[in-house]
């Protein structure tokens, strides 16, 4: 490929790149030891980032999918079963990781195309008709809702899901790893969306650009049980108040621009509709994310010529999906457009 090229990288959100200004906090950062509880960087982050979701506590961990599985492992003994959507990330995208660490069993329900499950066939599995079935350790959710295009559940959706769940004991979880897009989107404050969750992760690593980490948030309690399983999982950091100070700069500067990413998105897949051989209804992008189909053959071959010419998404077993993010911006969205139109009319 020619080094001259220009690149619209359109793969992922977790390809932003830290701000000079996170670079330069992470170089100034004063630090401790994250396991004696004396980092003043990180104890700040953590308590900046449990005043947004208005909870008790929070903890750093090193990923999205690693505060989804302390998450579980807090709420569910071995053998519980933890309920989730048919389509969810924790499911289809990070490796049965509560299967193999802690022996939990996926219990799935239909959720729709925005990945809202259906109520009712979670209420038949916290009342079966059956009895010798696990008990329920948690209920999951996600939003944004990654496999169907970063959709959104809106507050009155979590809170029904909450509502049923407590009426039952059991606890609920929102692996939140684009929750801020889903609060941009809304126009909702971060803890009218989570709508009573007992915990909810968000990453500081895709829209909002940081280097490093996600955030895990609940109370104090449930938080004191999940550092001790974070660090049973080799997630000790020591002096973690390097990263968490780009994850501060995340906090103060990133979130309201993801106005821009959406904006974008929105333009994409309004030019991507007008193409030849392109199935998508601009309706449906609700966040950064523009998931679509296409209707000519070897879509492998097309995204090699695409990734040729600089402009590089992903096939995924949903369709295609192109995301925006802060290293892209609308001039790129545009050029990007001419790419990609230009491409699929040698292939449709």
């Amino acid at each position: 490929m020619a080094t001259d090229i220009r690149i619209v990288d359109l793969q992922s959100d977790t390809r932003t790149k830290p701000t000079p200004e996170m670079r330069r906090a992470m170089a100034e950062a004063e630090v401790g030891d994250e396991g004696y509880g004396d980092d003043p960087t990180l104890n700040r982050l953590e308590a900046m980032a449990a005043e947004m979701l208005g909870t008790e506590a929070a903890i750093l961990v090193s990923s999205g999918s690693m505060g989804n599985l302390v998450a579980a492992l807090n709420f569910c003994a071995r053998g519980d079963q933890m309920i989730l959507g048919h389509r969810a990330h924790t499911l289809i995208a990070e490796m049965g990781s509560s299967a193999a660490h802690g022996g939990i069993v996926y219990r799935t329900v239909p959720s729709n195309e925005r990945g809202m499950m259906d109520l009712d066939a979670v209420d038949l599995l916290l009342h079966p008709r059956d009895e010798p079935q696990p008990h329920t350790g948690l209920i999951e959710m996600e939003n944004t809702h990654g496999s169907t295009g970063g959709r959104v559940i809106s507050a009155e959706e979590t809170r029904a899901v909450v509502d049923l769940a407590h009426r039952n004991d059991v606890p609920v979880h929102i692996d939140g790893a684009r929750f801020f897009n889903a609060v941009t989107a809304t126009g909702a404050t971060p803890k009218e969306l989570s709508g009573g969750v007992d915990t909810i992760t968000f990453c500081l690593s895709k829209g909002l650009s940081a280097p490093f980490g996600s955030m895990l948030c609940g109370t104090r309690e449930d938080m004191a049980r999940a550092r001790v399983i974070k660090k049973s999982l080799g997630g000790g950091l020591r002096q973690s108040g390097i990263m968490a100070a780009a994850g501060i700069v995340a906090l103060n500067t990133m979130i309201d621009r993801l106005a821009d990413d959406h904006e974008n998105a929105s333009t994409l897949a309004k030019g991507l509709a007008r193409l030849p051989g392109v199935v998508l209804n601009p309706e449906d992008v609700e966040t950064n994310q523009v998931y679509f189909g296409v209707t000519f053959d070897d879509q492998d071959e097309v995204n090699r010529v695409l990734t040729e010419r600089g402009v590089q998404g992903l096939i995924l077993d949903e369709g295609w999906r192109f995301v925006t993010h802060s290293g892209v911006d609308a001039d790129d969205i545009e050029y990007a457009l001419g790419v990609i139109g230009e491409t699929f009319s040698e292939f449709a």
